[in-house]
């Protein structure tokens, strides 16, 4: 039997995850880590936190399956964005990772803003709608400016799938769906984008060379496999975006998918044959993780909502999941089934931490509208999650408004695994949903990518057929169309209606 390793490096936990070659996960191990904020803006943590995690994840799910680690055949690797490390000539760091989350660059920010024009130029080369502190290039920039010292004796630039592949094997290389928000890659030529490097003082030699995903990379170095325990023989990968590697998880892998992602906010991706720009500069482009495709992807508002409501409202159904030994989200989505589509007309904005895609108001508050003596508390979650599916709604709107087609939506996240909200989102945006088997799909989707870079399958497209089974189809309901137009136009016209108000503070 052949095996896939996976790594899927998140904000604050890494998942390390086996799969064998259809797909199947045998094991899995969650490595938890606590963020440092120096500051109230800053967002860092040390490069040696991360490789410990994967460390002592390997050995959990070597542990836990038993399996020959001269069985693993490759690695593949799901990465968070926008992370960046700054390494010396002896390639070590020179100062902790500033984690993407990380938001003290944003007077650097604005001043790319105003030489790069996000509206009239820098849309156009990277495909980011605006110039944030997030970006790398914006942390650069800041580096250069509050930490000289360090800034002059930076000798590689690396994102975090970089330095883990650097760490694995010597290589210094990137791929373009983690590069493309950087803001100093071009993604239609799919090279350095020169005039943003001469600005920050970069040179390309401080950057990685630039490889597609799912390509092999090189083998475990000797002294790495024997302190994680693996064979020398298991071939290292490039990986993709988390976001990237979700979709391609759940088997969106074709012009017309489109997969949503709830968890704590909520992330949409369509794929595309070629990079189509929103004129309105609503909607992001980034690069694949198919050689040449690109994706429209944004993130908003999501399951965390839904996790203020559980935390201030809902202590019985906690209680009542405690006994029963189940999720309370369970629980709360028994309830919310008992409250017809609609919810009674109570409609809500979900906007607790502003509105993201694609209205962009940083300025937007939540709102509970048109709550009467009938109203229990139970319509009051099921208007939070007819909520998160009017913003799903919407940013399909917006895509058929740039004539991208979506045919069908997969779902992934917390959200997924819930089947009255996946009916939700059903019949509120008239598109089949699909859940699918495995919950990590981020994960699988590394092992998908993995699976192509050593030739087990032929491309990406294949590997999906052979690795991505689907569990449910939800086909929307004829019945609510009527009622969740209304409650839907009904949502659109509050918002607009409220966005003066949200002005005051």
């Amino acid at each position: 039997m052949e095996y896939i390793l996976t790594l899927d490096a998140g904000t604050t936990a890494s998942k390390i995850a086996l799969f064998n070659t259809k797909g199947e996960l045998l094991g899995i191990s969650t490595k938890e880590y606590t963020l440092l904020t120096p500051t109230a803006l800053a967002v860092e943590l040390p490069a040696e936190t991360f490789w410990k995690a994967f460390k002592d994840g390997v050995k959990e799910v070597l542990e836990q399956t038993k399996v020959n680690p001269e069985d693993i055949r490759a690695l593949g690797i799901s990465a968070q964005g926008e992370t960046l490390f700054f390494i010396d000539k002896d390639g070590k760091p020179l100062r902790n990772a500033i984690i993407w989350l990380d938001n003290r660059a944003q007077e650097e920010a604005d001043t790319l803003s105003e030489k790069f024009d996000p509206d009239q130029y820098a849309f156009k080369i990277s495909g980011q709608v605006k110039i944030v502190p997030t970006w790398p290039a914006s942390k650069i920039f800041w580096l250069k400016r509050n930490e000289k010292n360090i800034f002059d004796k930076v000798d590689k630039y690396l994102l975090i799938e970089d330095y883990l592949i650097y760490r694995m094997t010597g290589e210094l290389v990137a791929e373009g769906s983690l590069l493309c928000s950087t803001l100093y890659w071009n993604i239609i030529t799919k090279k350095y984008w020169d005039e943003m490097l001469d600005f920050l003082g970069v040179t390309q030699n401080q950057l990685p060379s630039i490889r597609e995903s799912g390509e092999p990379v090189a083998k475990f170095k000797s002294e790495v496999a024997k302190e994680l325990g693996l064979s020398p023989k298991t071939m290292v990968t490039t990986g993709a975006l988390d976001q990237v590697c979700g979709a391609i998880g759940v088997g969106n892998v074709e012009p017309g998918m489109f997969s949503e992602n709830t968890g704590a906010a909520l992330a949409i991706c369509a794929v595309l044959k070629k990079p189509i720009f929103d004129k309105q500069g609503r909607m992001p482009i980034h690069y694949y993780g198919i050689p040449d495709t690109y994706m429209a992807h944004t993130f908003t508002t999501g399951g965390m909502v839904l996790r203020w409501y559980r935390d201030n409202f809902a202590n019985e159904e906690m209680s009542v999941a405690e006994l029963l030994e189940t999720d309370p989200y369970n629980v709360i989505g028994d309830e919310v089934a008992q409250v017809p589509p609609g919810s009674d007309g109570l409609v809500m904005l979900p906007h607790l931490q502003g509105a993201m895609a694609p209205e962009a108001n940083p300025k937007a508050k939540g709102v509970f509208f048109g709550f009467t003596l009938k109203h229990t508390k139970a319509h009051f979650a099921r208007a939070i999650m007819e909520a998160i599916a009017f913003i799903v709604r919407r940013n399909i709107d917006v895509l058929e408004d740039m004539k991208i087609p979506v045919k069908e939506m997969r779902v992934l996240g917390g959200g997924a695994r819930s089947a009255v909200w996946n009916q939700i989102k059903a019949d509120i945006t008239q598109k089949t949903v699909l859940q699918t088997k495995i919950e990590e799909a981020a994960s699988l989707g590394a092992a998908i990518l993995a699976g192509k870079a050593i030739g087990i399958y032929k491309d990406v497209r294949d590997a999906a057929s052979k690795m991505v089974s689907i569990k449910k189809k939800y086909e929307p309901n004829p019945k609510n169309f009527e009622v969740y137009n209304k409650a839907y136009k009904k949502y659109v016209k509050l918002y607009e209606d409220l966005c003066g108000l949200f002005e005051f503070e």
